[in-house]
């Protein structure tokens, strides 16, 4: 099986639950299986990833405990990116901040509530900016396009999630890859080569999507993340294995050097802090 060179980070992984102790919101769109901290150590032990990057889920709302309690048991390993409303205050911010999260995540996926609009997506830019914190962005890929002018005027850096959740089937030249690859351009520009499931054709290998994450490597090679997305909310087909992602990546990335660059080196520079 192969494995992760020691260092590296999952930059995108889940805690749903459980939900006598940490419980769902209300309303909510979904309601995932119930997956622990302990299970995310048990994954990430097997595949060897030292480090992790845990995304607070929609289906647990603004009720941030289930992933600051999993970013404190893991003795300064992990980091978090949140959920907030709209009117989070800058103390609020703060004492997320001393609890190990490092950006604010955007659903631009009907399916998961409405789009955020532009006006509230700067707004909490700018109040995260002075922490250091990125904008985090999950897309339905028909929504990038209308993203450009907002990715101009954000003051901080901003993180693209599941290679902007596109289909393989819509080709290299589908509008919605061709707009990620030109914010791929922009400095503030990050983008997670992961959520291969999602946008492939051809489980359990997802060899199909080896040209959309390699097109997006060589244009920021610098700029590119890579996560498991466990525990895989709301996938459609198969459960991917992490032995089967793992694999995918090294054929992603080839090169050692780079995929040292893209598992230990970015995401140092991003989360690290």
């Amino acid at each position: 099986m192969h494995r992760l060179p020691a260092g590296s980070w999952d930059t995108h992984c889940h805690v749903f639950g459980p939900a006598a102790d940490y419980p769902w919101a209300e309303p909510r769109t979904y309601t995932p299986a119930e997956s622990s901290r302990e299970a995310l150590a048990e994954m990430h032990a097997s595949i060897g990833a030292d480090r992790a990057v845990i995304v607070h889920p929609a289906c647990h709302g603004y009720d941030m405990r289930v992933t600051l309690d999993a970013i404190a048991a893991s003795n300064g390993r992990h980091r978090g990116i949140a959920l907030v409303p709209p009117e989070v205050t800058g103390a609020e911010l703060r004492q997320l901040h001393a609890g190990g999260i490092r950006g604010v995540r955007f659903n631009y996926a009907p399916a998961l509530g409405p789009v955020p609009s532009a006006a509230n997506i700067l707004s909490l830019a700018d109040r995260i900016a002075p922490l250091g914190w990125h904008a985090v962005f999950h897309f339905d890929p028909q929504e990038l396009p209308g993203f450009v002018a907002v990715a101009a005027r954000l003051p901080v850096p901003y993180v693209i999630d599941h290679l902007g959740r596109i289909r393989v089937e819509g080709g290299l030249e589908q509008k919605p890859f061709a707009t990620l690859l030109d914010l791929a351009e922009d400095p503030k520009c990050w983008i997670k080569i992961s959520g291969a499931d999602r946008a492939s054709a051809a489980p359990p290998h997802y060899d199909d999507t080896i040209p959309f994450a390699q097109a997006l490597i060589a244009a920021a090679r610098d700029r590119i993340l890579w996560g498991t997305d466990f525990p895989h909310p709301n996938v459609k087909g198969p459960v991917p294995r992490e032995a089967d992602l793992v694999a995918l990546l090294r054929r992603f990335v080839p090169d050692e050097a780079l995929l040292r660059r893209v598992l230990i080196d970015n995401p140092e520079r991003l989360y690290g802090k």
